[in-house]
């Protein structure tokens, strides 16, 4: 056995506080560390429609606190019960115009700020981020849980993303094209 181990509150100062990424007998597991009354608190605010996005490395566009309610509703409990909580309707309201608004907010700025000044990287950055926000959109929509970001766009359908980002050159009007790409794209995800 071995692996990283670290302190609460060693990941982030939020929802997302600490774990450990362990191997044992060669296989990965992770470990999350979770405040109970937190996760009580996130699913009540979760009810109500209400959350907020706490930055966390790994994730392009940070994560929402409903995402321990949503490692409630699908994790696997080894022992005692826990409860299962539905994805609340309220939620399905209120999450996907934020995140659709986020990715509006991030495409225009590429659009007026990076993209005719050749800024590769920062459009690629940019792009990413608004097809998260969009993937984060989508699936709130959907009512479907999302617990992390490593399957996030496609799971939303948004792959044609990729495929933008990887025929990006520093030529001013292709990154205006790949935004209005990006933006055409994201418009039409469900």
């Amino acid at each position: 056995m071995g692996g990283e181990v670290s302190e609460i509150g060693g990941w982030s100062d939020g929802v997302f506080n600490g774990g450990a990424w362990l191997r044992i007998d060669g296989r990965r597991v992770d470990v999350h560390y979770r405040d109970l009354d937190v996760v009580e608190r996130e699913t009540v605010e979760a009810e109500h429609g209400r959350f907020r996005v706490e930055p966390l490395l790994f994730h392009l566009v940070g994560i929402p606190t409903y995402l321990v309610v949503a490692e409630l509703a699908v994790g696997r409990t080894l022992v005692g019960d826990l409860p299962r909580p539905a994805y609340p309707d309220a939620l399905r309201r209120s999450a996907p115009p934020r995140w659709r608004g986020f990715a509006s907010a991030t495409l225009a700025y590429a659009e007026r700020h990076h993209a005719p000044h050749g800024r590769v990287a920062q459009c690629a950055g940019m792009i990413s981020q608004a097809a998260s926000y969009t993937a984060h959109a989508v699936l709130a929509a959907r009512g479907e849980w999302v617990t992390n970001d490593k399957a996030l766009l496609s799971r939303a359908g948004l792959e044609e993303v990729d495929f933008v980002v990887a025929g990006m050159t520093a030529d001013p009007q292709d990154l205006l094209a790949a935004v209005a790409e990006t933006g055409r794209v994201v418009a039409g995800a469900r």
